[in-house]
């Protein structure tokens, strides 16, 4: 199985690592390369193992979680690392520092470090391993298994156990269209001048949104907002992770809050997030409304209120992730007259909304990730 990806588990609990470890021998596309019960065994297996992801316990003896972050960035390991933890639920902060040390992205374990309802979160954790895996043997030179290719396989063609291979998601490849960009829509008016930036993320959000904060433009005057899909609690620690590294102030969202020059808005967990403007002032709305493409926040939802209350003055930005939130009310932006952006296929970890909003038409412009924060303030600066 060199094809498939590779995993890790690196858990205290010998239950949790039997449990992780079926979830990975039943998913199509991923193999456990090795189990290790704390650190420091973690970081004597990787040289030999060379895993392509790790799943990544915070609360274990010896060398916790955090440890084993700082000692890998110590050692300069760029294997991605997933943290699944019961930390996660009761200490935001943590999470934030771990995701802080290079962890790529978090699940909270249902209940309880030893906890049988971990089957709950395996369809996210799989995907996650999928993604962030199947970017790093990519960015190694390695390939990455489509479903036709594993069908194929002798083991799948013997009746494997593993079900059918799905792509629903695009995490091998993307999801499945027909590789054909759509007429774009026809804009009501041209373009104007700049005067809110909203932006659209989800996996592979973390990391990225770290690279585009730490290179905006402490003198940008347009007030920022953002949907991370992050759960409940969580959303506020991010915002202040992302204020210690920005040049600009980023808080969570608050019922009310006046959009001010110089600030960035992250949506809360379970919040949809939208603009009313009164007068010369724009205030922020939130949102207990239904789920829309799935999740709340939306990014839809985020993209149509910014549309409807900036018309043609509005920078709109489409980044990695499953699924397809933001595509469809993208287009909305586009016909007011707003510009879009999407993030590029090589540099997203799951080139999943940024491709149904390419392929709908609604994407002006692609932009990789290291270029993505000087293009939003060349943008909204004017450099059209």
């Amino acid at each position: 199985m060199a094809d498939e990806i590779s995993v890790l588990i690196v858990d205290d609990s010998a239950l949790m690592r039997n449990l992780i470890g079926r979830m990975i021998d039943a998913t199509p596309g991923l193999q456990v390369a090795e189990k290790a019960m704390n650190g420091v065994f973690a970081l004597q297996k990787i040289p030999r193992v060379q895993p392509d992801v790790i799943c990544l316990d915070l609360e274990m003896p010896e060398m916790n979680g955090i440890e084993f972050l700082r000692e890998r960035k110590n050692r300069g390991i760029d294997i991605p690392v997933i943290i699944l933890s019961s930390v996660a639920e009761r200490g935001a902060a943590i999470t934030m520092e771990a995701l802080s040390l290079g962890a790529s992205d978090f699940i909270q374990k249902p209940s309880g470090s030893i906890s049988e309802d971990i089957h709950t979160v395996a369809n996210h954790l799989t995907s996650l391993l999928i993604a962030y895996g199947g970017q790093y043997r990519k960015t190694m030179g390695k390939r990455v298994l489509t479903p036709a290719e594993y069908a194929q396989k002798p083991e799948a063609a013997a009746g494997d156990k593993k079900p059918a291979f799905s792509n629903t998601f695009g995490l091998f490849g993307g999801p499945v269209s027909s590789g054909e960009q759509a007429k774009p829509p026809v804009q009501i008016r041209r373009p104007g001048k700049t005067e809110i930036i909203a932006i659209g993320i989800s996996t592979g959000g973390p990391d990225a949104l770290r690279m585009v904060f730490a290179d905006l433009d402490p003198d940008l005057k347009q007030p920022i907002l953002v949907v991370q899909h992050m759960p409940v609690g969580f959303t506020m620690e991010f915002a202040r992770s992302l204020d210690r590294i920005c040049p600009l102030s980023v808080k969570e969202g608050e019922e009310g809050d006046i959009l001010t020059p110089g600030w960035a808005y992250i949506a809360p967990g379970n919040k949809h997030i939208e603009v009313e403007r009164k007068g010369g002032s724009a205030l922020l709305h939130l949102s207990d409304a239904p789920q829309v493409s799935g999740h709340r926040p939306s990014a839809d939802v985020l993209f149509a209120s910014v549309a409807m209350a900036y018309t043609n003055h509005v920078l709109a930005v489409i980044m990695t992730g499953m699924g397809r939130d933001g595509a469809q009310q993208l287009g909305t932006v586009y016909k007011e007259g707003g510009i879009t952006l999407g993030q590029d296929e090589k540099t997203a970890v799951v080139y999943g909304m940024p491709r149904v909003a390419w392929e709908m038409g609604h994407v002006m412009e692609q932009v990789p990730l290291q270029k993505m924060g000087r293009r939003i303030c060349e943008v909204a600066k004017g450099n059209r």
